[in-house]
């Protein structure tokens, strides 16, 4: 049996209302969340991703309930979901099983269900501590919620949460990003998530843009976060994730080295290697569509074999943005490919001093980690 980590992602796509600055598959709910149709539709979708892995299929390591807003489901309908997993696949007895909490949804009954279902990580959405902040991003939660959501899952037993955090705001000053952190620091999180926010396609603020801070401001206030955080013990090992130690996020590492996961839930993205192919696959997005197709081969808006010529592109896509970066023997094993593939970027990577290399590894410099995107690019 193949013993390379097998994450597994769940994706649950309903919110109470859709974020300006969004562009996951997220959408508003309309009446009551439908839990029994998508549990069962989650069941049938995972059985069809697991009837085609074959011989690959093995026990879970970790498993990310994401979203929209998982938080919006009882904490009965996710035990549901993880006994469907338990008994059909496993999980390895140290597995990390993270759900993503809105503070604006959860109570101390959910918490306490969640924990009872197995979950034993927690990512909270919290992005700021500012009111004016948080209601120029759309959340619907307050400061005071996100404060209480920590308390509540504390008094849950959860020992290892995630906080998220964005900066680079509108009208946004240096301070008031420090003072989010502050905040969020004293809280004692075990892994803080610290994002810059940028405008993506088809969202609300690309149409109508807010006014951001400039990308000089950006930068030095990054700067200033990333001295804060690691005065406060919280290593660096990713573009935007800091962990005291011990506490990285094993279901995010997966992603980022390269590793098979599969992908559940309506627009839910997998990755999996069969037979020396690397095989991408990708769900419907709407959840109407979805529920009607989990299940069934229609259920793919996405199969497809990426092609070796894309493959070290995508590769390095993600091993470059850890910290750590990666060794020519992760690269050969995860692509199939020799290492002679990426002379000629690495070569040009060099010249631009966007690249180190030091004890077998190959990390991005600091001149590259700050122009990351192009240093990604020379691996097309």
């Amino acid at each position: 049996m193949n013993s390379a980590p097998l994450a597994l992602y769940l994706h649950f796509p309903w919110c109470v209302r859709k974020c300006p600055y969004c562009d996951f598959n997220s959408h508003t709910l309309r009446g009551e969340v439908p839990e029994a149709d998508y549990v069962a539709a989650l069941l049938r979708d995972l059985d069809a991703d697991l009837l085609s892995l074959g011989d690959q299929v093995r026990p879970v390591t970790s498993a990310f309930l994401g979203g929209g807003t998982p938080s919006l489901f009882s904490g009965a309908a996710l035990q549901q979901v993880l006994d469907g997993v338990r008994a059909r696949v496993g999980f390895v007895d140290d597995a990390e099983i993270t759900l993503e909490a809105n503070p604006g949804t959860v109570d101390e009954a959910h918490f306490a269900g969640y924990r009872a279902a197995g979950i034993n990580r927690l990512s909270i959405g919290v992005q700021s501590f500012n009111p004016a902040h948080l209601k120029r991003l759309g959340r619907i939660h307050g400061a005071d919620d996100a404060l209480r959501a920590m308390r509540v899952a504390r008094a849950a037993g959860f020992d290892n949460v995630n906080l998220d955090l964005m900066f680079g705001l509108p009208d946004q000053i240096a301070n008031e990003a420090l003072a989010d952190l502050a905040q969020a620091v004293a809280l004692s999180p075990e892994h803080l998530s610290v994002y810059q926010l940028t405008l993506e396609p088809n969202t609300e603020f690309a149409a109508r843009p807010p006014p951001l801070p400039d990308d000089d401001r950006v930068a030095d206030m990054q700067i200033a976060l990333q001295a804060r955080l690691a005065d406060a013990g919280y290593a660096q090992y990713e573009v935007s994730a800091y962990a005291q130690s011990g506490r990285q996020s094993r279901h995010n590492l997966t992603y980022w080295a390269f590793g098979d996961y599969l992908g559940v839930g309506a627009g839910a993205h997998g990755k999996f290697t069969l037979a020396g192919q690397v095989q991408r696959r990708a769900k419907h997005k709407h959840p109407k569509t979805y529920l009607a197709t989990a299940g069934a081969p229609s259920a793919w808006q996405e199969n497809r074999v990426v092609p070796p010529a894309e493959l070290p592109f995508e590769f390095a896509m993600n091993a470059l943005r850890l910290v750590d970066g990666f060794t020519p023997m992760q690269f050969e094993h995860a692509t199939g490919l020799p290492m002679t593939v990426l002379d000629d970027a690495l070569d040009k990577a060099r010249a631009q001093g966007l690249i180190n290399e030091e004890g077998g590894r190959l990390r991005a410099s600091p001149l590259g980690y700050r122009h990351l995107n192009r240093l990604m690019g020379l691996f097309l």
